[in-house]
């Protein structure tokens, strides 16, 4: 079993998947699209991706990836707690505050806005494509006086030394990641605490008209079916044309699940089951 993920070593990304599984054999990818793609050719059995951020919101190419795919379903989630530091060279001898340029993900970057800002005034902030990425930067040029915004594995793996430690803005900030796979089966975890079952539906309504999503959300209301989150995205097919992402609280079920996807086929509306599956906390 080969497992895939949003690398390099020492993302987030790393960190849900050495929580959610033992002793797989482990391959990054450098994109979103790359890893799903690896799932969905069979060059790995399961991809580890990042889909919401507590303060940035959705991580929208893989949603919108995972919809276009059609062929990948979510067979489990894991939420992992958020927690960047301000990492340099260990051969940097200046003090941290000498830091000329910070470099991290852009999720990073805005989730450390008040670190930045009254602390860091004048220091260039760049983007990389993921923490990792940036720490291993900053670890293959000891001559600069730069720095990372990662976490503790990307210290760790890249040797670099922690100044500032919990530079984050929020307390209580998380990344929910999903496992891929290109059969529904659910996939358990052994070693972590179940935090409980959801299932998450793709709708596209059949016309724009007054009541439509309405209609839709009825459908779940009368049948006391909670829903924990209602998002939409653009179809890409013209202005105005949107999904609808929905998570349900429950594992599919044999009655009321399925009852309520065929009323909303019944109003014209199209569904995609992206997956039903069981969602784990990594605690801190």
């Amino acid at each position: 079993m080969r497992i895939g993920y949003l690398g390099p070593k020492g993302t987030f990304t790393k960190a849900a998947v050495d929580a959610l599984f033992t002793s797989e054999v482990t391959q990054s990818y450098r994109t979103i699209p790359e890893c799903m793609d690896a799932v969905k050719h069979g060059q790995i059995t399961y991809g580890v991706l990042p889909l919401e951020n507590t303060l940035e919101g959705t991580v929208n190419l893989t949603i919108d990836y995972l919809i276009q795919n059609k062929t990948l379903k979510i067979v489990s989630e894991v939420i992992v707690p958020i927690r960047q530091h301000l990492m340099v060279h260990t051969h940097n001898k200046k003090s941290w505050h000498d830091v000329e340029t910070i470099y991290s993900h852009p999720h990073a970057l805005a989730q450390c806005h008040r670190f930045l800002h009254n602390g860091m005034k004048g220091v260039k902030a760049e983007t990389f494509p993921s923490t990792g990425a940036a720490a291993e930067y900053v670890s293959k040029h000891p001559e600069r006086v730069i720095g990372a915004i990662a976490n503790d594995t990307a210290a760790t793996e890249y040797r670099l030394e922690i100044v500032q430690r919990n530079i984050h803005d929020f307390e209580n900030n998380h990344t929910k990641f999903v496992v891929l796979h290109k059969q529904d089966t659910t996939l358990e975890s052994k070693q972590l605490t179940e935090k409980g079952q959801k299932t998450t539906l793709m709708i596209a309504l059949p016309t724009d008209h007054a009541g439509a999503l309405h209609q839709v959300l009825a459908a779940f209301a009368w049948r006391k079916i909670n829903l924990s989150k209602i998002e939409s995205r653009p179809m890409k097919t013209g202005l105005g044309n949107y999904y609808f992402l929905i998570d349900i609280e429950q594992q599919m079920d044999d009655i009321l699940i399925p009852n309520t996807i065929a009323e909303l086929e019944a109003l014209g509306c199209s569904i995609e089951i992206l997956g039903s599956y069981p969602s784990y906390l990594v605690e801190d």
